[in-house]
């Protein structure tokens, strides 16, 4: 069964959006932010540029009762989750993914469909607030001229190298690929960046976390032996770090949504 959140205020236009829901979060976060239907819209809320603009998210759980959207509604947009699961796993969820706009697990199940691999960093973890060097590309995609912008990140899978037809937005010293788009493939190359132009958005990050999501989740993972004693301090060290998930990473989103212009 799927469910829907809902801003009303009237509007001609709205922007319908499908989230496919590929975990549940760890039992502190549900008990003070929800599930990742509720965090998700509260990234797309605080982050929209136009706060008249109306948007619907419903969510589709595709781990346990594998639904899926509907592509005869008219979505705006197909948003991928993040995922405890790795997305190199050969599990039936998994493997039945469609592929559009994906946020971690989601940037890596898309490299993974369009030709590319997601493979284990050798244990690395990337933890927290993290500084991503931008490519031309990523500066123009996010509307900014520096060279670095910030993410939560909370992985230890990453896509080693760009698949064929998609472009990098950036790299971190811990995984080469921290985000990705695919133009349509009509576009010129002088438009290839244009957010009306983006047909596939990823990232390897986060947008949706906050410090007390990403503190929660290492406390859960500390206590599993999954994360050892210097990843879990340092990934609480930049918890806590400025970042860009409702600033420029999160419009961007939006405009690629087709709503705002860069700042």
């Amino acid at each position: 069964m799927s469910t829907t959140t809902e801003h009303t205020e009237p509007r001609a236009k709205l922007v319908k959006l499908a989230l496919l829901l590929c975990d549940t979060p760890v039992p502190a976060v549900v008990k003070t932010r929800g599930t990742y239907l509720d965090i998700f819209r509260d990234q797309l809320h605080y982050s929209n540029p136009d706060a008249t603009f109306p948007f619907t998210l419903d969510g589709y759980d595709v781990v346990t009762a594998q639904e899926y959207p509907d592509l005869n509604e008219n979505y705006t947009g197909i948003l991928i989750s993040g995922s405890a699961a790795s997305a190199y796993d050969d599990k039936p969820w998994i493997n039945k993914l469609p592929s559009t706009e994906g946020i971690c697990f989601g940037h890596q199940i898309i490299a993974r469909a369009f030709g590319g691999e997601c493979v284990p960093n050798n244990g690395r973890w990337e933890v927290g607030t993290t500084d991503i060097d931008l490519t031309d590309i990523g500066k123009e995609v996010f509307g900014t001229d520096k060279l670095i912008i910030a993410i939560q990140q909370m992985h230890r899978d990453h896509v080693p190298y760009v698949p064929p037809s998609f472009l990098s937005l950036g790299s971190s010293p811990v995984s080469p690929v921290q985000g990705l788009i695919r133009p349509y493939s009509s576009e010129p190359p002088n438009k290839i960046a244009d957010p009306a132009n983006i047909h596939i958005f990823t990232v390897q990050g986060h947008p949706e976390f906050t410090a007390d999501i990403v503190n929660a989740i290492i406390n859960a993972r500390e206590k599993s032996g999954a994360m050892s004693t210097e990843v879990v301090q340092d990934g609480r060290s930049r918890a806590a770090r400025k970042h860009e998930g409702i600033g420029a990473i999160g419009r961007a989103i939006w405009r690629v949504l087709g709503v705002g212009t860069p700042t």
